[in-house]
């Protein structure tokens, strides 16, 4: 190779990677992990922020499997509550729960088409290894219809997606 193509080589991996944060950060993101926490910036977002295992009122266990499923698949919770998940990946693939509205899920999820291998932490994702098990605690804000899935390319597409309703405090 010359020192031309040498020079567009280097110039297109520099642009690759000045990219690579600001996709990162577009929408709700995971970690690759077997369920320990990572960075705790408790960033709050329309749907909640992240709270404390300590202060949950509730936990509910959530299981993902290789037929693209979450069970269960439907959630209700109260305004204002902090939930513990346990997440359990029964399955023999890699699988996560994302928190999110169903916009920004949507984006991720193609965005992860494109960059399948993109690492990133978030508190209102986990990423499970096949057979992990994880912990992810978070606090509902306010009232509204929010989704959780799988972004893992492929497997949102194939229907790996939840519903969280979170009714108003001190209503139906």
């Amino acid at each position: 190779m010359n020192k031309a193509g040498i020079t567009a080589v280097f110039a297109g991996l520099v642009g690759l990677a000045a990219l690579m944060p600001s996709a990162a950060m577009a929408g709700p993101g995971h970690k690759d992990t077997n369920g320990a926490h990572g960075s705790q910036s408790h960033e709050k977002k329309a749907w909640g922020k992240p709270g404390k295992a300590a202060r949950a009122s509730r936990t509910i266990t959530i299981t993902m499997s290789d037929d693209m499923r979450f069970t269960p698949s439907e959630i209700v919770v109260d305004e204002g509550q902090t939930v513990r998940f346990v997440l359990i990946n029964k399955g023999r693939l890699m699988h996560e729960m994302v928190i999110g509205d169903m916009a920004e899920l949507k984006a991720h999820a193609e965005l992860m088409k494109k960059h399948p291998d993109m690492e990133h932490e978030e508190e209102d994702g986990l990423h499970l290894k096949p057979g992990a098990r994880g912990e992810l605690t978070w606090q509902f804000a306010k009232p509204g219809r929010f989704h959780f899935a799988c972004l893992i390319p492929g497997h949102f597409d194939a229907g790996m997606v939840g519903r969280i309703t979170v009714r108003k405090k001190g209503g139906a």
